[in-house]
This record gives C-alpha cells, sequence and structure tokens, in this order.
C-alpha cells in the first residue's frame, strides 16, 4: 500500500507572511522522488494546543508526519515537546548531540568556546529515535515510528533542513518507500494554459500512471508528465512515450524539458555557435538583460545593453533616425528594427534583441494600447520584428515581452520559423 505523508511546518513567522515556506517545496520534492505521497501541507504558529491538534489531524490520514522547525533553543521552539507528548514518549538527553553542539560553538566562537546553557535544550530527543545528526547547524533531527506512523522532525533554516533530509532522512526512510516518483516537465512558449487543458483534458482524464498535468508561469506553461514504478530505470521509460506524443503533438511551441526559462535554452546554444548576443530596452527597462546575466557563464556570449527609455537616447546612442520616431513613432515596427540594428552595430555583438512598446499604465498619445510591443532580433543582413499584444500588469507585460525576445532567439538558433 503507498505511503502518504503530511508536512507540518512549525513557526508563527510563516503564518505572517515574514518568511516563505520553501522547505515544504524541497521536501515534497524529495518525498516524491521516493515514491510517497505527500497529500496535505500544514503551517501551524509556535503554540503547543494547535500544533498538538495539527499532528492529531495528520497522524489519522499520513503514516508519515514530517515537521519542519521548532528545533530551537528557545521557550518558543516547541516541536519535541509536543510531539513527544503526541506519541507517548519522554525527551531524553542525547550526550552525543551535546558534545557535537559545543564541539560546533567553540568553532564559531573560539574566543569564548562556550554555549549558552539554553542551547542545551537541542540535545533532548523522543526516547529510542534515530538521532539526525546536524552538520550544517546546532539543532539534531530525529525520526521513530509508534502505532504504524514514521515520524521524522528536521530543523527550519532551508540551509540546514534540505541537507539533512537528504543526508539523514533518505537512508531513514529508504527501506519503507514505495517505489519512485518520476517527472519530466516540458516547457512550452507561445500557447495559453487554458488553450492547452482544452487540448489536452480528455488524454489527462483518461490517465493514471504515468499522469499529465498543465501548470502555468508567467507569460508560458509547464505540462508535468509524472510515473510511479519500482524503480527510476522503469518510471523513465513510462514517461518516454508520452512525452513523444507531445514533442509531435505540439512541435516547436515545446522549447525545452526539465529546464527553467527560454534564456537558459538559449545560452548553451549561443556558446555552441560561438556567437555573442546584446540587447536594446525601451519598455522593458533592461529586464531583458538581467534575465540574460542571472545565467552562470553569461560572459562568455552577452556583450551588453543599451537601455534606450527616451527618443533621444534612442537616437543620439542607438542612431535611431529622427524622422522615423517623427513618424511612427517609438511604439513601431520600423524604430524596433532600427533599435536592434543600432544595438549590434553600437555593442558588435552578432545578434542583438530590441524591445519598444507600452507597459502601461499610460498611453503613448498615438492611439496605441497598453500591452502593444514590437521585439527584434537583428543579425547579420537581416532583422525580423515581432508585434505581440500582452495583457496584465506593467511586470508582467515587461516578462512577457522578454520572453518573446527570447522565443526569437532560441526559433533562430535551432533553425526554426520566426
Amino acid at each position: 500500500m503507498p505511503h502518504t505523508a503530511e508536512l507540518i511546518a512549525v513557526g508563527t513567522e510563516l503564518l505572517l507572511g515574514e518568511i516563505a515556506n520553501t522547505d515544504a517545496q524541497t521536501l515534497s520534492r524529495e518525498l516524491s522522488a521516493l515514491g510517497i505521497n505527500v497529500f496535505y501541507h500544514t503551517v501551524v504558529g509556535d503554540n503547543p494546543q494547535r500544533l498538538r491538534a495539527a499532528v492529531e489531524i495528520a497522524r489519522s490520514r499520513a503514516d508519515l508526519i514530517l515537521t519542519t522547525g521548532g528545533l530551537g533553543p528557545t521557550c518558543d521552539d516547541l516541536t519535541k515537546t509536543v510531539l513527544a507528548e503526541c506519541f507517548g514518549k519522554k525527551l531524553v538527553f542525547n550526550q552525543e548531540a551535546a558534545d557535537r553542539m559545543e564541539a560546533y560553538f567553540r568553532r564559531l566562537h573560539p574566543d569564548s568556546g562556550r554555549m549558552t546553557e539554553n542551547n542545551y535544550q537541542q540535545a533532548y530527543l523522543p526516547e529510542g529515535c534515530v538521532p539526525f545528526q546536524n552538520d550544517w547547524g546546532t539543532a539534531p533531527g530525529c525520526g521513530f515510528e509508534t502505532d504504524g506512523v514514521r515520524v521524522v522532525m528536521l530543523p527550519g533554516p532551508p540551509s540546514e533542513c534540505g541537507p539533512m533530509f537528504r543526508a539523514r532522512a533518505i537512508p531513514y526512510l529508504r527501506d519503507w518507500a514505495d517505489g519512485v516518483i518520476v517527472s519530466r516537465s516540458l516547457r512550452l512558449f507561445g500557447i495559453g494554459e487554458s488553450t492547452l487543458e482544452q487540448q489536452l483534458r480528455a488524454q489527462m482524464n483518461s490517465m493514471t500512471n504515468p499522469t499529465l498535468a498543465p501548470y502555468a508561469k508567467e507569460g508560458e506553461c509547464e505540462l508535468r508528465i509524472t510515473a510511479k514504478a519500482d524503480n527510476e530505470t522503469a518510471a523513465r521509460a513510462m514517461l518516454a512515450p508520452v512525452e513523444k506524443e507531445l514533442r509531435e503533438r505540439f512541435g516547436d511551441l515545446i522549447y525545452g524539458a526539465d529546464v527553467d526559462s527560454l534564456e537558459a535554452v538559449c545560452l548553451p546554444l549561443l556558446k555552441e555557435k560561438g556567437l555573442t548576443l546584446g540587447t536594446a530596452e525601451s519598455c522593458t527597462g533592461g529586464l531583458a538583460a538581467k534575465r540574460f546575466t542571472d545565467l552562470p557563464g553569461a560572459s562568455a556570449a552577452f556583450k551588453g545593453a543599451v537601455v534606450s527609455y527616451t527618443n533621444e537616447v534612442k537616437n543620439a546612442v542607438l542612431g535611431v533616425p529622427q524622422e522615423l520616431l517623427d513618424q511612427y513613432g517609438a511604439v513601431s515596427a520600423p524604430v524596433a528594427r532600427a533599435m536592434a540594428q543600432g544595438a549590434r552595430r553600437v555593442l558588435g555583438c552578432d545578434l542583438a534583441l530590441a524591445f519598444t512598446g507600452l507597459a502601461g499604465p499610460d498611453g503613448d498619445g498615438r492611439g496605441n494600447p497598453v500591452g502593444l510591443v514590437y521585439v527584434a532580433l537583428a543579425r547579420e543582413g537581416d532583422c525580423h520584428v515581432r508585434e505581440i499584444h500582452a495583457a496584465g500588469s506593467r511586470s508582467r507585460i515587461r516578462t512577457v515581452a522578454a520572453s518573446h525576445g527570447f522565443d526569437l532567439l532560441r526559433r533562430h538558433l535551432t533553425g526554426q520559423t520566426l
């Protein structure tokens, strides 16, 4: 019978929105890879009564309870105490954990070398548990099993939680895990989530293993294929025919598999071909350049950017003829073309992307609607311009515009129709 897990994140700061619960995302992925189904996420504050109630609910519907947070030295770190009470266990002092904490503090504070008394609270663990040594901080984690329910407790800081799960909890759970779950994510640009879902609804409803699900990203979509099998090789073999059918169906709308972004696909292609890129940006305000230079190794292919927000800069720096600006306005195909060609010349790059449009909230006095953007790709002897009509907030329009630029670049580099 498949195992089911519930994650309980403990911390009032999570409920107040002061920090994001990134542990839940990390652990859900890791548990999925072990073949353990995560059906519920619960967040509870530093309150013993509410935490006790959350644990009682979790043990009624899951056979793995995994908690994060509340293992520290302060008075509101109550996770171990409450969990031990719920499962009828005493907390006992673990000398090895105390010795490790003392050594940690000596390394951290060589002058004083002594940790405060309240830190010893972290060395108390439920009787009969498997201690999880913490090489990334002070608070140890632990695991135990009672009445058919396994409990795993991990510290809350993401820099400790993820590594401890992988190094300590996975070995503890591996003999108990039921097969593996493997996913393959196809990223698409140029089709909306509702259109994608409508085209695939019947197929998705008929699938049980593997399964197929669409996800909306900002301005693009993701199709996730997920299979469960006895081992990773068998699971991947189940994914392959589904991916093949989707690629045949959606063709070049699929820009990659298990990739993070369009620009992440473009960078290795530029490197492979020995080409360089530059940008000329008006409405995007340097967003395309930022996204590209956020990639490690971008310096091997990126020459620079000109943020030509005003007509004066378009003319004086990029060399956009004043007559084009006067006749067509800044938001126009001719100006986008001239910007891209100017960037290619000024920056000395092989390829240049240009963006000019209306991100809102104001128009341009020429009757152009907010969301109208022209994106241009200049290359040797040619320049292609794409007109797009984006909707939503100012931020979304700029993001979509930048993505269209990288889509043009990706298509050029792979020999596809622009």
